[in-house]
């Protein structure tokens, strides 16, 4: 029977939310940033409202735990948290990186392309970094084969000249163009339907028994440092491509 799931991710700039029921799927991929916080609660109510559904209804709340932004990984996480205490409902964390990696599946599956096997997920996470991690999709659903990391542009580029890859997925392909070594790698840069893939990863994560109570949940922030000095944004700009 399909479970009555409420979902959101708010780990990029994008801000995505979905609703399993059996009455439907309803998916929503908007603008996020500062307006995610005020504009996601009145979407879960409101996607709610039009599958004739209530709080009370639904089974788990699916969230992206991250990695990503500190503050909007901490907005899903809040949010996600607030209605699971609220009406003593289980949240499910879902991995914000592999829901690049499962748009990009779909992107392909629908272009005739087969979207099994290792997909790399490359996502700018601002100061010459990347948030990266490599993903395998196979009969059992989606498998971790080299976990989330913050990456250096030299550490990630070091990488894949030793084992190049043959997919990546995420928007370091267009922040870091000419400074990562692309190879023959097919390339999908920015996601289709993200609240389509982040709904998916919520019901395989429900299918394989993975929510947890509300105080277990907590974001994958792997960034300690938020911000540079002043001289090491000097230095950076200093090093720059021209």
């Amino acid at each position: 029977m399909t479970p009555i799931l409420l979902a959101l991710d708010t780990a990029t700039d994008r801000l995505a939310a979905g609703l399993l029921a059996p009455g439907g799927r309803w998916a929503v991929d908007e603008a996020g940033g500062a307006a995610a916080s005020a504009r996601l609660l009145p979407l879960l109510m409101n996607m709610l409202a039009q599958a004739g559904l209530t709080m009370p209804q639904v089974q788990a709340v699916a969230f992206g735990q991250g990695p990503g932004a500190f503050t909007g990984l901490r907005t899903a996480c809040a949010v996600a948290q607030g209605l699971a205490f609220a009406h003593g409902t289980p949240v499910l964390p879902v991995d914000s990186l592999c829901i690049v990696a499962e748009d990009a599946r779909a992107q392909a599956v629908a272009a005739g392309e087969d979207g099994g096997g290792l997909w790399w997920v490359a996502m700018d996470a601002r100061m010459d970094e990347v948030y990266a991690a490599a993903y395998r999709d196979g009969a059992q659903g989606w498998a971790v084969d080299v976990a989330p990391q913050l990456w250096t542009l030299p550490a990630l580029a070091a990488a894949w000249q030793a084992a190049p890859p043959q997919r990546v997925a995420g928007s370091a392909i267009d922040a870091f163009a000419d400074r990562l070594p692309w190879g023959d790698a097919r390339r999908w840069p920015t996601c289709a339907d993200r609240g389509g893939a982040l709904l998916r990863l919520a019901e395989a994560a429900w299918v394989a028994g993975a929510a947890i109570p509300a105080e277990a949940a907590l974001p994958l922030y792997l960034r300690d440092k938020v911000a540079l000095t002043t001289a090491e944004r000097a230095a950076a700009a200093a090093g720059a491509p021209r």
